[in-house]
Parts: structure tokens; C-alpha cells; sequence
């Protein structure tokens, strides 16, 4: 890991924003940035997702905890959170030093003063990060960035080939009312699957005017909504640990939805059943993760020390073949091979800027139509009819 300046944590008070934003809040919180970074404090608790920080205790050949751990004397707990809904309550909580956050977290933990602005001059490993993941809507605000980008990619259509036997190209497989699989179908199990609903209807509804499926009007949100609910009777069930689609592939209980790339890797690796998977022809929604440090951060210096590890080339390559991503840093193409990086089109600005990326919606239009459209707490409740 590349060294950073060395001295006690030192602490830049951060400006409120503007009293408009883009994000429909009235102000950013103040929160303090680091300005240096010193010996670590011994400890780091972090929320991650599954396959974001292993230990070994996965597979005895994917560990890059410990050798954090020796390295900088910093001890790493892992929390696992299974939605991002879960990784905001947690955070809130304090007791946590960063999270690596999508993007229908980030905003949310940014306006609730969760999360402290992070000074990259600090990690130097964020030099190399692709520039197509830097000062974006879910990751800055203002020009300020909030966190480190780790990894990304599409959320996927995925089907089972033996019974799906014709491959699809369209998400028409899951959204079409009269599709032949019918109680084998399965969805995302967040208020953020809307949007893959949006999306749908942005290519096959242009009428609608949808420009961006997380700045949906209330006409634009109905739609969304009444499509899902229209598909809730063809669905099995909907997941958000990543597990319980896995073993419902694997049972037999699903045959096609949408899924994480990892989940594909992780069902063809065991062997039961094998599936194929692909990003239709409306293109896909997807997630760009980005390490956030805690405002109340009890050990800033690891957490600092953790960011730059986790982009390091050798480290961002390990995680994002052991998940199934494109890994943010260039370098680490580098190390996992011209084939991996072209599988998951890392170094392809055209092709990540063709990704809906997770966003929280927000009053104020992220399309820039003004305060029109559905936050994200009419999201929730929607969901919470959508399921019934």
C-alpha cells in the first residue's frame, strides 16, 4: 500500500452547501474532513458487502483482510449488510467507521450528516481511479467528493438456459404480464427496483418522457409502479441477500430475473444448475460502490489506510474477480488480466455511461426539472404496496 503523509489526524471544517442542491435538500451538514492521516488506531469496523472485505474464512485463497491487518496494525471487523436499507440504519448508529455504500444509500448518508467528505489527496491510490467513476451524482456533492469509488457494474437479466431455452434479450421476459414464466420470475427486493421498471418503460413508453429512472414525475412514478404491481402475481420470490436467489435458482423456484453478476458466478461455481446472463437491449440499471468514512469515525486513520488499500491494483483485482465487477481502479487491470477487464468493460467509459447507476431519488428532479418528482420515502411506501 502506497504511504500517506504521516502526523495525527487533523480535521478541516467543511462548508454547507448552497441553501438549494440538486438533491433537494435545504444544506449539506457541516462535517469535518482529515487533512492528514497518522498511525492507525489499532482497530477498523466497517459495513460491507458480501464478498467486499474476505478474511479466508470464504476460501482459504481469498483473504486481503489479514494482510491489511499486518500492514498497518489495523483490525478488521466486518459487518455484512445485505441492503442498502440496512447499511443507512447501521451507519446511523455510529458505531461503524465506513460502509462501502451504492448509490441508493450515498446521498442519504451524506444530507443525514452520516458520512464526512473525503479528502483524495489522502489516498493515493484514487489518482488512478477511472475518472468516469469521480464527482458523480451519487458519490460528490458540489464538487465535493464523499467517498472512495471501489467497484461497479450492471444489474443483469439472468435465466436458467434448460428451461429458458430460448436466450432473451429484452427485459419484455420479466415486465411483459403474459410471460411464460409465471411464478418463476424474480425481482430485487428494494424500493430501488422501480427504477429497473422505469427504465423498461423509458424504451418501450417513450410518451412517458422518462429521462432518468430515478427522476420520475408523479405520472411517470404511477406508471412504474402500476407495472410492477401488474408483474407481483408472476413473481416468486423477490430477494435481497444475495443467498436466497442462489438457492432459488438452484431449486428450481426461479427461472429468470434480475440478478448481480457475482450470483451467476456463485451458481455456476456450484454446479447444481448453470445460468446465463446478459444486459438486455433497454440497457440495465447498476451500482457504482464507493467507501464512505463515518462522521463519527472512531478510527479515521485506519479507515483512510483501508480506502487506499482496497483501490491498491493487486487488491481492487482480488475483490472484483471474487465478486464478479469491474473493478474502479485502472491499475488493477493490470494484474487481473486484459480478458477479465474486457469481460466487464472496466476501462470503457462509453459502456459505464450506458448504466443507469443507483441514485437516491430525490424531490428536486435529478434531471433537472425542479421539484416535481417522488423522494425516496414514497419510493418505500410504494414498494411496501407493490409486495402486498
Amino acid at each position: 500500500m502506497a504511504s500517506v503523509t504521516m502526523g495525527t489526524v487533523a480535521l478541516l471544517v467543511v462548508g454547507a452547501c448552497s441553501s438549494s442542491s440538486s438533491s433537494g435538500h435545504t444544506k449539506v451538514p457541516k462535517v469535518s474532513m482529515a487533512k492528514s492521516v497518522g498511525d492507525g488506531e489499532g482497530q477498523l469496523d466497517i459495513i460491507a458487502w458480501a464478498g467486499y472485505a474476505e478474511d479466508g474464512s470464504d476460501d482459504k485463497t481469498v483473504d486481503w483482510v489479514h494482510p491489511f491487518e499486518q500492514q498497518t496494525g489495523c483490525k478488521v471487523n466486518v459487518k455484512i449488510g445485505n441492503t442498502s436499507d440496512e447499511m443507512v440504519t447501521l451507519m446511523k448508529t455510529g458505531q461503524y467507521d465506513g460502509v462501502s455504500a451504492s448509490g441508493d444509500a450515498t446521498l442519504r448518508l451524506i444530507y443525514g450528516g452520516d458520512v464526512a467528505p473525503v479528502n483524495t489527496s489522502l489516498v493515493p491510490n484514487y489518482a488512478t481511479v477511472s475518472d468516469f467513476l469521480k464527482d458523480k451524482p451519487w458519490n460528490s456533492v458540489n464538487g465535493q467528493m464523499y467517498g472512495i469509488p471501489h467497484g461497479w457494474g450492471a444489474n443483469v437479466l439472468m435465466w436458467n438456459p434448460s428451461t429458458v431455452t430460448t436466450a432473451p434479450t429484452s427485459w419484455s421476459a420479466v415486465f411483459d404480464p403474459n410471460s411464460p414464466y409465471k411464478g418463476k420470475i424474480t425481482a430485487y427486493d428494494s424500493p430501488i427496483y422501480i427504477a429497473d421498471a422505469a427504465l423498461y418503460l423509458e424504451k418501450t413508453q417513450p410518451d412517458l418522457q422518462i429521462t432518468n429512472p430515478y427522476a420520475l414525475d408523479q405520472k411517470q412514478f404511477d406508471a412504474a409502479v402500476n407495472l410492477l404491481k401488474q408483474m407481483r402475481k408472476n413473481w416468486s420470490r423477490p430477494w435481497a441477500a444475495y443467498t436466497d436467489e442462489v438457492q432459488d435458482f438452484e431449486s428450481g423456484a426461479t427461472v429468470i430475473g434480475t440478478a448481480w453478476q457475482i450470483n451467476a458466478n456463485l451458481i455456476n461455481g456450484d454446479k447444481k444448475v448453470t445460468v446465463d446472463a446478459t444486459v438486455p437491449s433497454e440497457g440495465a440499471t447498476g451500482w457504482s460502490d464507493t467507501w464512505m468514512i463515518s462522521s463519527k469515525s472512531k478510527h479515521p486513520n485506519c479507515m483512510y489506510k483501508w480506502m487506499n488499500y482496497i483501490i491498491s491494483p493487486s487488491v481492487n483485482a482480488a475483490v472484483a474477480q471474487w465478486f464478479g465487477e469491474a473493478p474502479a481502479q485502472t491499475k488493477a487491470c493490470d494484474v487481473a488480466g486484459k480478458d477479465f477487464c474486457d469481460q466487464f468493460h472496466a476501462l470503457d467509459s462509453a459502456y459505464a455511461a450506458k448504466i443507469a447507476y443507483w441514485t437516491t431519488p430525490t424531490k428536486d428532479c435529478l434531471d433537472g426539472r425542479g421539484q416535481i418528482c417522488v423522494d425516496y420515502s414514497q419510493w418505500t411506501q410504494a414498494w411496501t404496496s407493490i409486495k402486498g
